[in-house]
């Protein structure tokens, strides 16, 4: 074994970790090499001794022995060694008990069994040389589930395998299983226990002591409890038993993700490979001879010596090929602090182990690029609390990785009190978007911190510029001003204060610029100390504010323009009378209260006309919308319907030719509801029509009654609209009301309860002369309204 002398350090000097670190690493290559050549060499000791207890021959003839057989069988001597271990299964009395061992009066059958039995046809060559790298993989197996990893990561290549199960039988009858590959904890954690039930493959692979071949999954699914879910996942798998020597038995499954059949020369290689698997089971329960891992001490002993936390890390894959975790090879007390791990010490175990949560950490994913060669990896400082002499105080980190080889070198970098003003204030300045600058005028020098640069988009490596040749950075508009504000301190020591664009990748940035002087004991300016803060953001900022105030101002020129012109609109096209009118022998008062002002005046609207012949037509109605296109929609519909009546157009057919030009004139707006009725005064009959709206109410007698409600459409909703008319006669001292929508709805509650509400409040103020419209609609309109009302109130007077 070789070994470097290692350099003394000084004290209070830090060594040079990824040197010590690569010595460290050349002593354990060397220490592996010896372990795998003392482990090899005790598997075959193990076999000559196997040999000699059953023939009583020398161990010089049992190594002879050894030799021939595998020559014979075509096979490398380590798996003639771990076949001849895997033979000595021990023999069974008929009560069950174990009697195999030279002392146990079998030892000529066992010998015969062993020695004499024909061996089995030679593998293919291709077959050999991957037996021959599995039983050398071997030696270093000692565990089931170091064997189930051993085992995929071997007949992946070969076989395809996908994963590999490995169940032991407990005493109960109920498999558990200890090892496995290829699966994640979940579905092993579901499966880990599988009690003794028919129609599960593995136990009826380990009654028969014959592998179960499962290679029709259609058929194999009817059979057996598959494992895996979903069990498609596994269209082919095979279960082959063994015992591993202490009693209890193994079944190894050997899971595809393809279907079909293994072939001849698969199943010759699995027989081989389960053959040699039962050899090296054997010495699972044995006490381990291997030499001491004397390399892992040293290690460990080198790490502890050393004053920074550090540690020693070996990637471990996984069945993809992927880094799955990092074992700890060594650490120091220091570093196993700042872990922060509960568990204890970490050498020797899995990182993610001791710190569970690493993997979100940024240092794992800097470890992996590391070990990928992406360079080393330093980690954004981080605040650690420590215990100094009993005392807890907060200390500043950061992580640095190295590659070392195979295996990466990590240490933690304890920043001092001065790295934590300057993290500080680097901070503060990135934070605040503003940097330093410093000009000695006596020597014409200049520095700039790291920000300056970053806000004038400058290349640190140009180098920062001398004063006078800052007004040089700023745009053409402003160079002026500042260039006079640079003279007027270097002439007179006048500090400034001044604002500038510069014009950079970015596009163009507002800048600020602040000086102060220091000056020499003649008052002549020898340094200058100035402040560089970016104002782009803010400047944005007042600009969109002034635009917006601009835009607030247009739009309310432009609103108030529209609320005159709504106005206006509506007092031509809608006059209100303020009085009772006298039409065709009936008493009408009109009531019309917009829901709110300006703008947003609504489209309801009515109409009490005399026509020619001497009947009276009234009215109402309500425009989907508000503003200005609501009502230009509702005059057309006002002054329409009027002057079709009035030509002799009857009242379905005016609604009729409402509809077609709500759906075909291009000025319409929307839908709208309506109704129509005609007064003939000579017989007091009301013919009236709908499209869409609210029945009027009659009061008779102290008793309110919705008129029926002839058929009709809302206007604007088909191009085959269907209406009908509807004829009542009124008597002396009858009451009508025509009325919109807004009158009895109050969302949410259904409109049934309002037209209630409306009845109810008729009976309660009845007409006793004008005014009478009022006090009702002041006993319905509690509260802010939603909608505009329109009211028409028809009175026919007693002595009619």
């Amino acid at each position: 074994m070789k070994s470097d002398r290692l350099a003394p350090v000084e004290p209070g000097t830090v060594p040079d970790l990824v040197e010590l670190a690569r010595v460290v690493a050349q002593q354990r290559a060397e220490m592996d090499r010896l372990r795998e050549r003392a482990a090899t060499t005790v598997v075959v000791e193990r076999a000559k001794g196997v040999v000699m207890a059953l023939t009583g021959c020398t161990a010089d003839a049992a190594e002879e022995t050894l030799h021939g057989r595998a020559k014979a069988a075509r096979r490398t001597l380590l798996e003639e060694c771990w076949i001849t271990l895997g033979g000595q299964t021990p023999a069974r009395s008929s009560t069950g008990a174990t009697t195999a061992g030279p002392d146990s009066g079998n030892e000529d059958a066992a010998a015969a069994a062993t020695v004499d039995a024909p061996a089995p046809l030679p593998a293919p060559d291709d077959v050999a040389d991957a037996l021959a790298r599995l039983g050398r993989a071997l030696v270093h197996v000692d565990t089931h589930q170091t064997l189930a990893r051993c085992l995929l990561d071997h007949l992946a290549p070969e076989l395809d395998a996908d994963s590999v199960l490995i169940y032991a039988r407990r005493p109960g009858g109920g498999l558990e299983l200890v090892g496995h590959a290829g699966v994640d904890e979940g579905l092993a954690a579901r499966w880990r226990q599988v009690p003794p039930f028919s129609g599960v493959a593995v136990l009826d692979a380990l009654r028969s002591g014959e592998p179960c071949w499962l290679e029709n999954f259609a058929e194999d699914s009817t059979r057996y409890l598959l494992i895996g879910e979903p069990p498609e996942r596994w269209q082919s798998r095979v279960w082959l038993p063994l015992s591993d020597g202490d009693g209890s038995d193994l079944c190894i499954g050997v899971l595809r993700g393809r279907p079909g059949v293994f072939s001849p020369r698969d199943r010759t290689h699995l027989h081989a490979m389960i053959r040699l698997c039962a050899g090296r089971l054997r010495t699972f329960t044995a006490p381990s001879e291997a030499a001491a891992d004397t390399h892992t001490d040293a290690v460990q002993a080198l790490f502890a010596a050393l004053p920074v936390p550090a540690m020693l890390l070996t990637p471990l894959g996984g069945a993809s090929g992927d880094v799955e975790d990092f074992r700890v090879d060594a650490a120091t007390a220091q570093a196993a602090d700042l872990l922060g791990s509960p568990s204890g010490e970490p050498t020797g175990r899995r990182l993610r182990e001791v710190r569970p949560d690493l993997t979100d950490l940024p240092m794992w994913q800097g470890c992996l690029d590391t070990l990928a060669g992406g360079g080393p990896y330093e980690s954004e400082p981080f605040a650690h609390q420590e215990n100094v002499d009993g005392v807890l105080e907060l200390a500043t980190y950061s992580v640095r990785v190295s590659r070392l080889e195979d295996a990466l070198v990590v240490t933690w970098v304890r920043h001092a009190s001065s790295d934590r003003q300057e993290q500080r204030l680097a901070e503060l300045q990135r934070l605040g978007n503003l940097g330093w600058a410093n000009w000695n005028l006596s020597t014409d020098e200049a520095s700039w911190s790291a920000q300056v640069f970053t806000i004038l988009d400058r290349d640190p490596a140009d180098g920062p510029v001398r004063l006078v040749d800052v007004p040089a950075l700023a745009l053409s508009d402003d160079r002026p001003s500042l260039d006079a504000a640079v003279k007027a301190l270097l002439r007179e020591g006048q500090p400034f204060d001044a604002s500038f664009r510069v014009r950079g990748g970015r596009g163009v940035r507002h800048l600020r610029l602040v000086t102060e002087v220091v000056a020499d004991s003649h008052g002549t300016p020898v340094e200058v100390h100035g402040v560089v803060q970016d104002l782009t953001a803010r400047r944005r900022a007042e600009l969109a504010l002034v635009e917006s105030e601009r835009a607030i101002l247009t739009q309310h020129d432009v609103l108030q323009s529209e609320r005159v012109l709504v106005a206006r609109l509506q007092n031509a096209l809608l006059p209100l009378p303020d009085k009772v009118v006298n039409l065709a022998g009936l008493r009408v008062e009109v009531a019309y209260l917009p829901a709110q002002a300006g703008i947003h005046v609504g489209g309801d609207w009515f109409s009490a006309v005399e026509l020619p012949d001497g009947d009276a037509l009234f009215v109402v109605g309500d425009v989907a919308g508000h503003g200005v296109d609501a009502v230009a929609t509702m005059a057309q519909l006002r002054f329409t319907a009027k002057g079709m009546v009035s030509t002799g157009s009857s009242l379905t057919g005016a609604l009729a030719r409402l509809n077609t030009l709500l759906l075909h004139s291009r000025d319409a707006h929307g839908t709208a509801t309506m109704a129509l009725a005609r007064y003939h005064a000579a017989d007091r009959r009301l013919v009236w029509a709908q499209a869409g709206h609210t029945p009027p109410l009659l009061l008779r007698g102290g008793e309110a009654t919705y008129l029926p409600r002839p058929p009709g459409m809302l206007l604007g909703a088909t191009n085959a609209p269907y209406f009908e008319e509807s004829e009542y006669l009124l008597e002396p001292g009858d009451r009508l009301l025509l009325y919109t929508d807004g009158l009895v709805e109050r969302p949410p509650e259904n409109i049934d309860v309002g037209l209630a509400r409306l009845a109810d409040a008729a009976i309660t103020h009845p007409a006793d002369g004008a005014g009478a419209l009022g006090t009702l609609l002041a006993a319905m309109l509690e509260g802010e309204r939603r909608d505009d009302v329109c009211v028409l109130d028809i009175r026919v007077p007693q002595d009619s």
